[in-house]
């Protein structure tokens, strides 16, 4: 970790416990003005906050911005990209919380998400490529769209308490990971690393039964900033790993939505028809289910790392290896115990 500040543990401790402490402060003013009741799509069985990302968000960020002040770790882009997507996540926090509190049209979210992309996709500096024989315009216009579905996969899969904090902390580990093993560049897993904290300090407070949900106010900027760090990392050579570390989420999501859309349903409407959720109705716990994604996300980052530091094939044995074992999950959950 010889490129990481040595304080790297303090900087995810500082960022649990600020976002630990700041939802104490608010979580009474949550349950007056942001209230999710239970319907026949919801996973629960009575009313409980929602908001969450409203602390945890800033927290990942404030904490971010002075662990890389501190540690004077180089990102590309620079500080002024960096504030861009900061800003454009803050803003994603705010427009999701007002959806939590009041709803808003699913015209008004998808805009909103589409300019924070397109931003942080389009600023991105031009010599920051994936497949360089494609044309930069179409290689960018390709990102944008896969970060925007990643956003809203992000958010639909959001559905029981932990599962959006396993997934952030597992993909956000292995981003610490690779930068420790000097895969990607060290500010990369600053920001990781950050954002990892501000998820664990929320946990205690999403543990089932859940006490406060992340909301559109967490679940659409915490896939936002992960989108925007899966595509960074893809970029420094490291795309195996950055496909393989949120491949769970990336299946069961896109999986679901193909199968809905050839049944001919709203595929924006909120469902109960993920794989997650035909586990917990086939037999499974909340902590069960959870606890297997976290095994199998933990076989992921070690696949990952794999990827990342031997060559073509490895990756590619890898990344066949990761799509069995989602695979297999995703049956094991849709056949039940």
């Amino acid at each position: 970790m010889s490129d990481l500040p040595i304080a790297l543990p303090l900087t995810s401790a500082a960022a649990a416990v600020l976002a630990y402490a700041g939802i104490a402060g608010v979580i009474g003013w949550l349950k007056a003005r942001a209230l999710a009741k239970p319907n026949q799509r919801s996973s629960h069985a009575v009313p409980t906050p929602q908001g969450g990302g409203i602390v945890i968000v800033p927290a990942a960020l404030l904490t971010a911005g002075i662990a890389l002040a501190i540690s004077r770790a180089e990102l590309p882009g620079g500080a002024v990209y960096l504030g861009l997507v900061g800003t454009a996540a803050l803003v994603l926090t705010v427009i999701g919380f007002i959806d939590d509190r009041r709803g808003l049209s699913v015209s008004s979210r998808l805009v909103s998400q589409i300019l924070a992309v397109a931003l942080a996709v389009a600023l991105m500096p031009a010599d920051l490529r994936i497949v360089p024989p494609v044309p930069l315009p179409i290689e960018r216009a390709l990102l944008i769209c896969g970060a925007l579905w990643f956003v809203n996969l992000f958010n639909f899969m959001d559905g029981i308490d932990l599962i959006s904090v396993v997934e952030t902390v597992a993909v956000t580990l292995g981003i610490v990971l690779l930068a420790a093993l000097g895969a990607i560049p060290a500010g990369y897993g600053i920001v990781a690393v950050a954002l990892l904290g501000a998820m664990i300090g929320f946990a205690p407070w999403n543990a089932p039964p859940a006490r406060l949900f992340l909301g559109d106010a967490g679940s659409i900027p915490v896939g936002f900033l992960l989108a925007v760090l899966l595509i960074h990392i893809a970029a420094a050579h490291a795309l195996a790993a950055a496909i393989i570390l949120p491949l769970y989420y990336l299946a069961d999501a896109t999986i679901t939505l193909i199968r809905r859309f050839l049944r001919g349903e709203r595929v924006w409407e909120a469902h109960r028809q993920h794989f997650y959720q035909q586990a917990t109705r086939n037999g499974f716990t909340v902590v069960a289910t959870v606890g297997r994604i976290a095994a199998l996300d933990a076989a992921l980052i070690a696949l990952a790392m794999g990827a990342s530091q031997h060559g073509y094939w490895w990756a590619a044995v890898a990344g066949l290896v990761a799509a069995a074992a989602v695979g297999w999950m995703l049956r094991t959950f849709a056949r039940g115990r």
